[in-house]
């Protein structure tokens, strides 16, 4: 399976796979739920799990020899080209205070390149979803990168300013803010995707896992903008991401890269 008709039959499947998994999340979405602390600290109720479950059965079922690797379970392993990467609620802390900035994340890798990635936000009814050579669409039209070339007419996003100091991009992050008009802490993967559908310029996220990322690499690509780790390498590996519209990349790089 290569060619961009095989792929669009993968998309229509990831579709409907993360509006499923979407749904079971708002089984419990504003309601009293049990809250557990996975290992690295960070929280994980029911809603994860049921949603990765729903997603693997869904998988396995539709191509039973394609791997499958996910934030809350055991990776499934397989000979073949084609492996899933699944975060079933990106923004869990969101989640869990009843706010609608969550999202169902399904990429997929072939041959170890991202070329499909879906985002289901079902608090928000508004579903992203892309693949290579395809293009990106937002809820069925056609999605696209901002056209704001510059920074001081930029909107910059981030998930929580604290971790940008922890994680050493706090001199980085003031420059930025600085030079741009707005800045909002619209964060975890809606901030990436309001940057793939023009509505802000630049997200940056000082610390990611490949679940978090998988998704967004196509996503942003098909939009028109870049996805890449804070030294600009494109990759859902770099253990941070920077999401910008593109037209603006060469001038975040250069503020992110100073040294000071």
């Amino acid at each position: 399976m290569g060619d961009s008709t095989d792929l669009r039959e993968l998309l229509d499947f990831a579709v409907d796979a993360a509006w499923q998994a979407g749904k079971i999340t708002l089984e419990y979405f504003q309601t009293p739920i049990d809250i557990a602390s996975k290992a690295d600290q960070s929280p994980v109720t029911i809603a994860d799990k049921r949603g990765e479950e729903k997603l693997r059965e869904l998988i396995s079922s539709r191509y039973p020899d394609h791997a499958i690797v996910g934030e809350e379970y055991a990776e499934k392993k397989a000979d073949g080209p084609f492996r899933w990467i699944l975060d079933p609620i990106d923004g869990t802390a969101s989640f869990i205070r009843g706010v609608g900035l969550y999202g169902v994340l399904m990429g997929l890798e072939r041959d170890g390149q991202c070329v499909l990635g879906v985002a289901n936000f079902p608090a928000l009814g508004e579903l992203v979803y892309a693949a290579e050579s395809i293009g990106c669409y937002w809820n069925g039209r056609r999605a696209r990168v901002s056209k704001v070339a510059e920074l001081k007419k930029a909107t910059l996003l981030m998930t929580d300013v604290s971790h940008l100091y922890q994680h050493g991009r706090g001199p980085a992050y003031e420059r930025l803010v600085s030079a741009t008009a707005m800045s909002r802490t619209w964060g975890d993967c809606y901030g990436h995707i309001l940057v793939a559908t023009g509505r802000a310029e630049i997200m940056l996220d000082p610390i990611m896992n490949v679940w978090d990322c998988a998704p967004l690499l196509p996503i942003l690509r098909e939009a028109g903008g870049t996805f890449t780790d804070c030294t600009g390498d494109a990759t859902i590996r770099g253990g941070n991401a920077l999401s910008t519209n593109g037209a603006l990349f060469s001038q975040v790089m250069a503020a992110i890269d100073q040294r000071s």
